[in-house]
């Protein structure tokens, strides 16, 4: 079957690659399609949500499986770095997030502000991270500890600071929607941890499936979500303009969490190897994270609009960060000590 459909396959690939866009947010932009033409509803709906609650347990039941003790214990020696990523995380980020608030609602609807706000309070990303790191020959056992505790502590900070920075008037959280998280995210992601030590071994010997476990889950909520959407008639309350406007928050916010990490670890005294560390851990929002949880704090029929920033945002800091971590990869080649600057 697979060389069967090698030949359509390739050409696909190779024009995604040409035009730096991640197979997964075209195959997330599917996902939307598919859904806008034929949305799920009635006991469909009812029957994909039950799925998709099952799957966002799985994966983060997977996430706990995965996480390897010793790395953390090792990458936690440099605290200093650790502190200063999860500082950009979950302070920087944050406050960005609500000095945009001058946009709302004037130039951004109130669900997509809440949807650029609840996308500065996630964690961040896990493999980009890590990715990005590496070849940009930074401190990669950093990385892999700093990213993995982002996530981790993600899981409680994030709905804590949903609870305590988006309005009650609004498309708000209720102290059951922080309960529902711990249950349905939490719970799993500590017995996976518990469960490790029988089944840490396969998890590490079959990324590939398990690969296909995360991004499938995050697919089947995405078709949930938006099937709702469509149901409910919320994408006809979306305009060019506001969508523009969105886009240029993701750009502005981005490029200004890039040269503050990157302009701060320096004044700090890091290590070249530890700042590009730093400016990736501490630059990147997780999709990963992001979707499951929006759905279990604010439900499949609001979150549709509110996850549009974090998806314009996680393409945007691909794009951008590949771009940069090929620029440092050359500057180490070179053996040139170079400026993390964010490229233009």
């Amino acid at each position: 079957m697979t060389t069967v459909f090698a030949p359509l396959t390739r050409p696909v690939s190779a024009l995604l690659a040409k035009l730096r866009i991640d197979p997964f947010i075209a195959a997330i932009l599917l996902t939307v399609g598919v859904a806008s033409l034929l949305p799920a509803s009635g006991g469909t709906a009812t029957g994909f949500g039950i799925a998709a609650n099952i799957a966002v347990g799985l994966l983060f039941f997977l996430y706990g499986a995965r996480l390897s003790s010793k790395e953390a214990v090792d990458g936690l020696k440099h605290w200093r770095l650790h502190v200063t990523v999860l500082s950009a995380t979950f302070v920087l980020f944050p406050l960005l997030g609500l000095a945009a608030s001058f946009l709302s609602p004037g130039l951004l609807t109130s669900p997509l502000y809440t949807g650029v706000l609840f996308l500065c309070l996630l964690p961040s990303t896990v493999q980009s991270s890590i990715a990005f790191t590496s070849i940009a020959k930074g401190n990669v056992a950093a990385a892999i500890c700093s990213a993995s505790v982002s996530n981790l502590l993600g899981i409680v900070l994030t709905p804590l600071l949903v609870a305590l920075l988006l309005s009650t008037d609004g498309p708000g959280v209720s102290g059951q929607a922080v309960l529902d998280i711990v249950l349905q995210l939490l719970v799993p992601f500590v017995a996976g941890q518990l469960a490790r030590r029988w089944i840490g071994g396969w998890v590490s010997r079959h990324s590939a499936p398990l690969k296909l476990v995360d991004r499938g889950s995050i697919l089947l909520v995405v078709y949930t979500a938006f099937s709702e959407g469509m149901t409910e008639g919320i994408w006809h309350k979306l305009d060019l303009g506001p969508l523009f406007v969105l886009l240029g928050v993701c750009v502005v916010l981005l490029a200004a969490v890039l040269t503050t990490t990157s302009v701060g670890a320096r004044l700090l005294g890091f290590e070249r190897a530890d700042r590009i560390t730093i400016v990736f851990c501490g630059s990147k929002k997780s999709l990963a994270s992001g979707l499951p949880m929006a759905t279990v704090l604010f439900g499949h029929g609001q979150v549709g609009l509110i996850v549009l920033p974090l998806m314009l945002f996680h393409q945007i800091q691909l794009i951008v960060c590949a771009a940069m971590a090929r620029r440092y990869a050359r500057q180490a080649a070179a053996d040139e000590p170079g400026e993390l600057v964010p490229a233009s």
